[in-house]
């Protein structure tokens, strides 16, 4: 417990943004080839460690992330952040400690398993994932366990649902070039500011719950239209969304709804537009059989196990490990007075890294 918090604290001191993890990478593979003998495999911008049992034996992988935010630390914490602007603000810090000190466990005390501790980058992107999760294929992993800290929920609680547990999303950029103008006689160019303004104010018509059989969401994350030129009605526009879905079909048909108005309104008010993509990534949908040894482990555990009764509404690039192998991604309790993650008041609590360790190795006995 002392090295994980002290390791935690280490990689809270030195938060690195999506991409950019050299330090947290190297520091972590130090770390492991310091305090266990397991083989260590670096692939670039990711690695993992390896529990070897024998080559008849199952494999069986534990995922954690490593990366920051873009978010001031503005608490005061004896090991806050050395970077301005960058934080562990989502407890990728915690979540790393907590694997490092199972493979720690499973070092000293062995398994009947090969085991494979997989550390990746980039959650934040939703790209680390998908980079990492061929590997499960390549390596022949039957199947796959991560967890995300959830302040709100009891402390050491267990959350887990059947299915969707995150809501896949996507962010759209929809970008629209009409004519330029002089800003008193507006009717000679095309300004694509109305065709934006359309768009959202038909927001709550195209996510109408009415509609769809599980939850939608879009949310607005920018407008950008025209220059700081006051003699000039704007020709160029953007309207960045993030759209966001229970089910990966209902989100695919948002999404065409809302090229269909941009398309729509491109062709009202004249303009040429085109529609981009960033961070995509789709629902993560658990297996019920791994869901269910997490339930089991938890319960032997005397853990209080928690039924989810719809998937968080954010994503999570675990969904692309589940799309090569069979596995459950789980909700670890942080504590109900917990600030919220993605919040300038979060730290992740220390406290439950051994509920963290006991609950994996608990899973591994499955």
């Amino acid at each position: 417990m002392d090295l994980a918090v002290t390791l935690r604290r280490e990689l809270h001191r030195h938060p690195e943004l999506a991409g950019r993890e050299i330090w947290t990478k190297r520091y972590l593979i130090d770390f492991l080839r310091r305090h266990t003998s397991l083989e260590i495999v670096d692939r670039g911008r990711w690695f993992y460690a390896l529990y070897q049992a024998g080559r008849d034996r199952q494999n069986v992988a534990f995922r954690a992330d490593f990366d920051a935010l873009p978010i001031d630390e503005t608490i005061d914490l004896p090991y806050g952040s050395q970077f301005p602007g960058v934080a562990h603000k989502c407890g990728h810090d915690g979540h790393s400690a907590c694997l490092a000190a199972f493979a720690l466990e499973v070092n000293r005390r062995g398994a009947d398993k090969n085991v494979y501790f997989v550390f990746q980058h980039a959650e934040e992107t939703v790209e680390g994932a998908l980079e990492c999760a061929p590997f499960m294929n390549e390596a022949g992993i039957s199947e796959i366990f991560g967890f995300h800290n959830s302040p709100g929920l009891p402390a050491n609680s267990i959350g887990i649902i059947n299915g969707e547990a995150c809501c896949g999303s996507t962010g759209m950029i929809i970008h629209f070039t009409g004519i330029p103008a002089h800003a008193s006689q507006p009717e000679e160019g095309r300004n694509p500011s109305f065709a934006i303004a359309e768009i959202i104010r038909r927001i709550p018509e195209l996510t109408d719950p009415a509609a769809y059989r599980g939850f939608v969401l879009c949310t607005v994350i920018g407008i950008d239209a025209g220059k700081e030129a006051f003699g000039m009605s704007a020709s160029e526009g953007r309207l960045m969304l993030t759209i966001r879905g229970q089910f990966d079909d209902e989100l695919e048909k948002l999404r065409q709804k809302i090229e269909a108005g941009a398309r729509e309104e491109a062709g009202r008010y004249g303009l040429e537009y085109g529609v981009s993509f960033r961070d995509s990534v789709p629902a993560t949908v658990n297996h019920r059989e791994s869901a269910d040894k997490v339930r089991r482990a938890a319960k032997r555990l005397g853990l209080t196990v928690l039924e989810a009764d719809a998937p968080t509404r954010g994503s999570e690039d675990f969904a692309w490990f589940l799309r090569h192998t069979r596995g459950a991604m789980f909700a670890v309790g942080a504590g109900e007075d917990r600030a919220p993650i993605h919040t300038a008041q979060f730290d992740f609590n220390d406290e439950i890294i051994p509920t963290v360790v006991d609950l994996f190795t608990a899973l591994l006995n499955e």
